[in-house]
């Protein structure tokens, strides 16, 4: 069985940092790609951040750009999300996903959730201004 475990989410000051961890079990981690998603009260849920298996290919949303950093090791079978400059509007709750068959590495596949099989219970982060 997948199991998927998010933690590291809290309450922050804008301009402050956070890195969320999610710990994976049950599958063999190291093939399979990773995503970050987040959900806002009120809103659809939104692409964050993907790393392929191996980790040598990432993926934004334009929205985190250069404040956020996905990263993985696969030794610890977990994968993190680094989250710098926070801002109010980064406030949701973070859930990671783990790719249940293989897509094309690009971008456009890497933010559709539904090429994601195994989802996380999710993080709240709060950052306040």
């Amino acid at each position: 069985q997948v199991h998927l475990v998010e933690s590291g989410g809290g309450l922050v000051q804008a301009g402050n940092s956070l890195r969320l961890s999610c710990a994976v079990s049950g599958r063999t981690f190291s093939a399979d790609a990773m995503g970050w998603f987040r959900q806002a009260p009120g809103k659809e849920r939104e692409f964050v951040s993907h790393i392929t298996g191996d980790g040598g290919t990432t993926y934004y949303a334009e929205s985190v750009k250069g404040r956020f950093t996905i990263s993985r090791d696969n030794a610890k079978n977990t994968v993190y999300l680094q989250m710098n400059s926070l801002k109010p509007e980064d406030t949701a709750v973070y859930y990671c996903a783990a790719r249940k068959v293989a897509y094309l590495s690009d971008y456009y596949y890497a933010s559709l959730a539904t090429t994601y099989g195994y989802w996380g219970q999710g993080t709240q982060v709060t950052v306040s201004s």
